[in-house]
């Protein structure tokens, strides 16, 4: 690819002008194509957010990762090329940057916006390895270009890609809900800094250096050279200090760190300031990098002040306000200048359209620029919507004023390399702002969850619910009410992060930090309205809400349940199914509602007895075992629905013996299907005691215990998958002729959860592809964390573990007591007094065993299964351990 110079005028002597300027080469002009794409996407996405942006995170996002960012690249390399007199790199690996660079903005945006996490995690690792590459790409520009006056410049940019691949990594681990509380907002805190004053103040400052003098058309001060390489000397440091007090919440170094970068940036500044002395700003370009950089003064003095006044954990949540001062007052201005200076002379065509284009994107510079600023700080300062609203308005038809002008100059030298297309040049300029505009709105939907207006009816009443934020959940997550109904949610952050809450109507709270509140009036209530956290990640993470007409809900044969407006989730009546999401699927981060195994158990609930009894004695048991496949159970806090089972329990009656022990089992079907059952614990011919009976009939089951160990039991009917998800197992003990004596015994079984009627489509879709929506120890998600197990210190303990299914295992692990002794499908692995220790009693499905342990100390001590996703979805509990 070969490129044309052209002459456009000279400037005066020491004028640094940005390389000679060439006809436009074809990657360049789709390079500031997208940039000028972004900005429009940032405006079409405020405007779809009905001006104030909800959430503000895809706004902010969109902005620095899309158009600053993509300028950044192109502009940052454009300039070193220039300055340093070098040889134009390979445009094939500029465009494979910003190719990767936009790819992975989109990942971070929609793994945000609608997860998985790891999307966005994984965009921001291709973001990280992007800028790393981009700066390795610039040292090698500098090392093989000669000696020069404008070398010191490129220290910035490479400093500047060093800060975003911190911030990235900071964003990266945001994304994946690394860390919580205090620890989240010091993240938060740190991943703001790093990027605003590393990334783009880093940039901006260094690229000032020789963009203002240019724009103004005036000499170079000659002592700017000194004061970049001071300015860096300090800048960099000083927000490697800040980043790290942050996230330490070491106050005083993160305000060291931040008086050494504002000092740095001073440095950089005064040679501009000299610049002015001998000419002052005249055009569009100049006056808007004028305003830019004083907002950036002004943002940097009200983010010391903060720095040094709040705790570290506090900094994200009391930077918001400035947040307007920073992307529209500073930096928005200061790309907005740039483009207005630079894409004249990029967009070549000789000195008469180098003219022509500037005219075009001068265009009502004035107006646009004291918009603009009038819109500025009506966004940063507390006034009334009415203003808020106003600033919005201002700011963005500003923006929006350049985007169009600027498409137009991009249209016209598009058709000027091929005047047969001159044709498609009003079509093409409609199509990109159409396309700006629709993406943009497409985005919005997918985070706001695309709910159509609502529909109007009449208030017949009013009611008002107390509705907390915590724990990554909204509490109640589901309400129902009347149609016609004004509800009020009152909305109250119990949790030390920080959250809000939106609803799909447009209501929303502002951020509110640990116990500030907030209320929201809704019209009234004619059709469902989803409610969720706009903080990133919150929502795919679960804070989610439902409101929802009385009846709506049964009428559309989900049984999600009813919700009381006061309490903590869905309880629907008895023989109803009550599934968080509606229809028996697990969360999907669209507003519906996930387990939320931190609330409270509804009233009158009482755990499955974990206590195992000691064996009866006596060679002989005789048990009865009915079915009842219409009881309704809690399964998770807050979520009750029916499960098949045996003796109305899951798991059902626990048969302990010894070995050689005969246990006769009449097995009766009070149920509304066929059943059978099967003990794995016998040896028997299964046609015969394990076939399926009818409801209302019976047979007798006899088998002699042969074998020591923990065995299972389950329905032996097809598809036995359905028949066990749904409930119907239980555990058969049968103790080793040598078992010695403990203090205490219990018996966990686990199994998954699936959500939904029993034997629905939804349910067996979910059972046969393997994503059940929780696990359970004893017919219970998270039971024992709200009836914790009782134990003594320096009591000897015995826990007895059967994995159910009917698809996966069990790590079983307790937390701050190992093993000392571990029995596994009949056979010792380690035997109390022996050397070693063991961290888990591992089992697949059907296997049993048991494990023992000591408490070393009073105190609260988890015991969970360490497939961490399955201890995560409800298979963990607590043992709580008094003093002896």
């Amino acid at each position: 690819m070969t490129s044309v110079e052209v002459h456009i005028e000279k400037g005066p002597p020491g004028r640094p002008l940005p390389g000679p300027v060439r006809r436009r080469a074809p990657w360049h002009l789709r390079a500031n194509a997208l940039v000028v794409v972004w900005l429009g996407l940032t405006v079409a996405t405020a405007l779809a957010g009905e001006g104030l942006p909800a959430p503000r995170w895809l706004l902010i996002h969109v902005f620095l990762l899309g158009a600053v960012s993509t300028a950044i690249l192109i502009w940052s390399e454009h300039f070193a090329v220039a300055l340093l007199r070098a040889r134009t790199p390979d445009p094939r690996w500029s465009l494979a940057r910003l190719a990767l660079l936009n790819a992975a903005t989109a990942a971070v945006l929609y793994g945000m916006a609608a997860g998985p996490a790891a999307v966005a995690v994984a965009g921001a690792g291709v973001i990280v390895a992007v800028v790393l590459w981009h700066a390795a790409a610039l040292v090698r520009l500098a090392r093989r270009a000669l000696p020069g006056r404008f070398g010191h410049v490129i220290a910035w940019y490479v400093c500047a890609a060093g800060a975003l691949a911190t911030g990235g990594t900071l964003g990266g681990l945001l994304a994946a809900h690394v860390g919580h509380g205090a620890t989240n907002e010091r993240l938060h805190a740190a991943h703001a800094q790093v990027n605003l004053l590393g990334w783009v103040g880093l940039t901006v400052l260094g690229t000032l250096f020789t963009l203002w003098p240019t724009v103004l058309r005036t000499r170079m001060p000659e002592r700017t050279r000194r004061a970049s390489l001071t300015g860096l000397r300090l800048a960099a440091p000083g927000l490697a200090l800040l980043t790290g007090g942050l996230l330490a919440d070491l106050r005083w170094v993160a305000t060291a760190g931040l008086a050494a970068y504002a000092a740095g940036a001073l440095a950089a500044l005064l040679p501009l300031a000299e610049a002015v002395r001998t000419r002052r700003p005249h055009t569009g370009a100049a006056w808007m990098l004028a305003a830019g950089v004083v907002w950036f003064e002004i943002a940097l003095v009200a983010d010391a002040v903060i720095v040094a006044t709040r705790p570290a954990g506090e900094v994200a949540a009391a930077l918001e306000p400035l947040l307007p001062l920073v992307l529209a007052g500073s930096v928005g201005q200061v790309l907005l200048g740039s483009l207005l200076h630079l894409l004249p002379a990029v967009l070549g065509g000789g000195p008469a359209r180098f003219k022509e284009n500037m005219a075009l994107l001068e265009r009502g510079w004035t107006v646009r620029l004291a918009a603009l600023n009038a819109g500025v700080p009506l966004l940063a300062l507390p006034v009334p919507r009415p203003l808020a609203l106003l600033g919005w308005a201002l700011v963005l038809a500003s923006a929006a004023a350049f985007v169009v002008l600027a498409v137009a100059a991009l249209v016209r030298a598009w058709t000027a390399e091929h005047p047969e297309r001159r044709a498609l040049a009003s079509p093409a300029l409609a199509g990109v702002m159409a396309g700006c505009l629709l993406t943009a709105a497409a985005v919005v939907v997918s985070v706001t969850g695309g709910s159509g207006p609502a529909t109007t009816v009449a208030a017949t009443g009013t009611r008002t619910v107390e509705v907390t934020l915590s724990g990554m959940r909204i509490r109640p997550a589901v309400i129902e009410a009347a149609p016609g109904t004004v509800l009020t949610l009152r909305v109250t952050n119990t949790d030390a992060q920080r959250h809000d809450l939106r609803l799909a109507t447009g209501e929303r709270t502002p951020l509110l930090g640990a116990g500030e509140s907030a209320t929201l009036t809704l019209a009234p209530l004619g059709e469902a309205v989803d409610g969720w956290c706009t903080v990133a990640g919150h929502r795919a993470a679960g804070m989610t809400m439902r409101i929802v007409p009385t009846g709506a809900l049964a009428r559309s044969g989900t049984g999600t349940g009813t919700g009381t407006g006061t309490g903590h989730g869905a309880h629907g009546p008895a023989g109803q199914t009550t599934s968080p999401d509606g229809n028996g699927g697990p969360a999907t981060g669209t507003g519906q509602t996930g387990l939320d195994l931190a609330a409270p158990m509804s009233p009158g609930w009482k755990p499955y007895d974990a206590v195992l009894a000691p064996a009866p004695g006596g060679a002989e048991h005789k048990v009865e075992i009915r079915v009842d496949d219409s009881a309704v159970l809690e399964v998770a806090p807050g979520v009750r629905q029916r499960m098949w089972t045996f003796n109305g329990t899951v798991p059902g009656p626990v048969l302990r013996g010894t070995v050689g022990d005969v246990f006769t089992v009449t097995f009766v079907n009070s149920g509304t299907m066929g059943h059978g059952i099967d003990f794995h614990a016998g040896a028997n011919a299964p046609d015969r005691v394990m076939r399926t009976i009818q409801p209302g009939e019976r047979l007798t089951y006899r088998f002699r215990a042969e074998h020591a160990g923990a065995w299972l039991y389950h329905c032996s009917t097809m598809p036995m998958t359905q028949h066990i998800a749904a409930g119907m197992y239980g555990a058969v003990v049968i103790d080793p002729p040598d078992l010695s004596r403990v203090d205490r015994e219990f018996l966990l079984v686990q199994g998954e959860l699936y959500l939904g009627e029993p034997g629905s489509d939804a349910q067996v879709a979910k059972i046969r592809e393997g994503r059940p929506d929780g696990w359970m120890f004893n017919g219970t998600a998270a039971g024992y964390d709200h009836a914790p197990l009782k134990a003594k210190a320096g009591e000897r303990v015995r826990i007895w573990a059967v994995a159910a299914g009917p698809s996966s295992g069990t790590a079983l692990h307790v937390v701050g007591a190992p093993f000392d002794t571990v029995y596994k499908e009949g056979a010792y692995l380690l035997r109390e007094g022996d050397a070693g220790g063991a961290q888990v009693l591992d089992l697949a499905p059907a296997q049993g065993g048991f494990a023992e342990l000591v408490f070393p100390e009073p105190g609260r001590y988890p015991v969970v299964d360490h497939t961490m996703r399955q201890a995560e979805g409800g298979a963990h509990g607590l043992f709580e351990v008094d003093a002896r």
